[in-house]
């Protein structure tokens, strides 16, 4: 297992806490919610080590378009780069509902 913490600054706001996906066979789960301050931070842990570059180039990917002060819980087991953004496009759409 490895744990990854990143931050970003952002001021956006979303309307509520969000839950999506399952930490499961080849998935994850993302826990989405408020943050209080004008930062949005990004915690980690997965089963797949070594891989903290492309997860740190897709939350800039992400952070750069979507502005959301939130905090993002990720328990991931073995999820591709393609899961991951799908999964954060839910708990966004979810998030604002």
């Amino acid at each position: 297992m490895e744990s990854l913490y990143f931050e970003y600054a952002a001021c956006g706001k979303i309307a509520k806490r969000s839950h999506v996906g399952v930490a499961g066979s080849g998935d994850l789960e993302i826990l989405l919610e408020p943050s209080p301050d004008e930062c949005a931070r990004v915690s980690i842990r997965t089963s797949a080590e070594g891989f903290s570059e492309r997860w740190k180039a897709l939350f800039d990917r992400f952070f750069s378009t979507h502005d959301y002060a939130v905090a993002v819980h990720i328990n991931d087991f073995g999820a591709t780069p393609g899961v991951v953004s799908l999964r954060l496009a839910q708990a966004v759409e979810v998030a604002q509902t």
